[in-house]
């Protein structure tokens, strides 16, 4: 982390100041100098902060977080550290055009560095397109507040932010003879990630067709990043991912996880249809669990749910900007959340979710969610249910609503 090194390096400079102002009194002074000699005995004391251990929190917090975190009662938990850390969030955007963000988007940029990730994804929706009336002038500025609130403090941090882009940041929706309908915005958010000067600084495996498709690792863990922004992955892009999960990069990490706007099933109110999910989802889950891919990271339903379908743990994640909606069949009013994802790679588990409402910073745990979703592509299981311990009646109700076929899992 930026701040990390930061700390390490003033504090390893001082003590190579120290020592060095010590070797040169010792040289023109007695060894019995009282001065000389405290001084020496205060470096030896001094342990030097190794730059491969990472502490839990940084030394010292900005004073924006610090400031936060006081404001906070009870005050803010942080999880266990796992061997990897990420914060992950999604959909920032407000109304289209807009260059506002809901406060919930600073608050979250200053509280990232009380978590101390390793680095932060983001599932989708950066700024507020997606219309076609829209000028350049005006996308670009919409892309100059993202750098303003999110990526320019994430670079002077010096984090790596892994992404996708969702169908308000660069739309792939098909018009008149399979051309894309936001051309215009796609080209503009290339252009922006394009430029080095906005350079994510994650470690590229792959750039292929970055910002829509490309592959990335930290650590032992390999991303892919493809372009779910539509419902639809072209065969020659879907040939792509297939070569890349296949390849000794994702092969040889011991984590897999894949970055995506639209998810493979539906979970949230409004947005229980066919459009609004990946297309053939069943046949990409099985494409992504041949290779042992652990977790689906995706956004556009604005509802947090931690599930899972088959072998393939699926991360919903809940919105950080405006619109936050409810789960299908649930009374639970909606929320805004993110979420620390921490990495444990030798747990059977591998992944931990600590998820925070972030309007009140309260916990929002497994227990409060709906055992199972049923929307109208399948079942989705909650993370700690297993298939066999739903219920005769959970079972009847799914099957009345989908069919048999769709709630197995």
């Amino acid at each position: 982390m930026g701040w990390q090194r930061f700390l390490t390096g003033v504090i390893l400079g001082a003590i190579c100041s120290v020592l060095l102002a010590c070797t040169e009194a010792a040289m023109q002074a007695p060894s019995s100098s009282a001065p000389d000699g405290a001084a020496i005995e205060q470096t030896d004391v001094t342990a030097p902060v190794s730059a491969d251990v990472a502490p839990e929190t940084p030394a010292e917090l900005p004073a924006a977080t610090e400031q936060l975190l006081a404001s906070l009662d009870p005050a803010l938990t942080d999880p266990p550290r796992g061997d990897l850390r990420m914060v992950v969030m999604s959909d920032l955007n407000g109304v289209y055009g807009s260059t506002d963000y809901d406060p919930e988007i600073d608050k979250t940029l200053a509280l990232i560095p009380f978590w101390n990730p390793d680095l932060v994804l983001c599932s989708g929706d950066m700024v507020a397109g997606q219309d076609l009336t829209l000028t350049p002038d005006q996308i670009n500025a919409m892309w100059s507040a993202f750098d303003d609130h999110v990526a320019a403090p994430l670079r002077t941090a010096g984090l790596p932010y892994g992404f996708t882009i969702g169908n308000h940041d660069a739309s792939g929706a098909l018009g008149l003879n399979d051309s894309p309908l936001f051309q215009q915005e796609r080209d503009l958010a290339s252009a922006y990630w394009q430029a080095p000067e906005h350079d994510p600084g994650v470690e590229f495996v792959d750039r292929f067709e970055f910002p829509f498709y490309y592959t990335f690792r930290r650590d032992d863990v390999f991303f892919l990043s493809w372009d779910g922004s539509s419902s639809r992955i072209p065969a020659d892009k879907l040939a792509w991912v297939e070569e890349s999960l296949a390849s000794e990069a994702a092969q040889t990490a011991k984590v897999r996880i894949l970055i995506g706007h639209l998810p493979l099933y539906a979970v949230a109110v409004g947005r229980d249809q066919p459009g609004e999910v990946m297309d053939n989802a069943d046949q990409l889950r099985a494409l992504l669990e041949k290779y042992n891919v652990h977790t689906y990271i995706s956004g556009h339903h604005h509802a947090y749910y931690p599930g899972h379908r088959g072998n393939l743990q699926l991360l919903h994640m809940g919105i950080i900007g405006s619109g936050p909606r409810p789960l299908i069949d649930s009374d639970l009013p909606p929320w805004k959340a993110l979420t620390v994802l921490d990495i444990d790679f030798d747990t059977p588990e591998l992944t931990r979710y600590t998820t925070y409402d972030i309007q009140t910073m309260a916990l929002i745990e497994y227990g409060q969610l709906p055992r199972f979703l049923a929307g109208h592509n399948g079942i989705v299981l909650r993370r700690d249910v297993d298939a066999t311990e739903l219920s005769a009646d959970e079972k009847a109700f799914c099957e009345a609503k989908l069919g048999p076929s769709l709630c197995t899992s």
